[in-house]
């Protein structure tokens, strides 16, 4: 996404006001691509058809329901979220760090700030999407080690094998079948299963 010149970006605001001054911020620091939906009705199905790279939420003073319908919209979307409101409490703002917003701003909507605040929220979110990535991987790293421990208890009870064996014989059939070894040992597992 930062190899892009100028991401797709979309601002969610019902003022048309409030959106101009995002745009011209936008405009000056140089990005094309900026789409305005001011109708929240349906809002996740525009979002999703648009498929931006960036979203600015510009909500004047958000009722709870525009704040958790946001709030869905960020746990959806999977994309940096800027949201900028004019008040908040510290209620909003920890819902909206749970929800995956990227930068929460209170009374921050000056044309000359967008730029910054655009950057910060790429870069938040880039790092959270990292760390999100390693800890579905460490997981997942789990979850195969435990299949294949299974599988190797299976095969050790079944084949007399040792601990050792049990495990080299995954590995060669997974390398024959150019299969991961998980794969292997969760067949054995599901057989194991049907079996009983």
């Amino acid at each position: 996404m930062a190899a892009d010149p100028s991401p797709k970006i979309v601002i969610v605001d019902e003022s048309p006001i409030r959106a101009a001054i995002l745009q011209e911020g936008l405009r000056e620091a140089g990005f094309a691509g900026v789409t305005h939906i001011s109708e929240m009705h349906n809002l996740l199905a525009r979002i999703y058809a648009l498929d931006p790279d960036v979203i600015l939420i510009d909500l004047e003073n958000p009722s709870r329901d525009v704040l958790e319908q946001m709030f869905q919209v960020s746990r959806a979307v999977r994309r940096p979220i800027a949201m900028f409101v004019d008040q908040s409490d510290a209620a909003s703002i920890q819902a909206s760090v749970d929800a995956g917003v990227s930068a929460y701003i209170v009374d921050g909507l000056k044309k000359e700030r967008v730029k910054p605040i655009l950057d910060l929220c790429i870069s938040r979110f880039n790092a959270f999407s990292k760390l999100q990535d390693e800890l579905e991987r460490t997981k997942s790293a789990l979850e195969d080690r435990k299949i294949i421990d299974r599988a190797k208890g299976i095969l050790m009870k079944l084949k007399g094998l040792t601990e050792e064996e049990a495990y080299v014989l995954l590995r060669s059939t997974a390398m024959r079948e150019k299969k991961k070894i998980a794969e292997i040992a969760q067949s054995i597992v599901t057989a194991s299963e049907l079996l009983k």
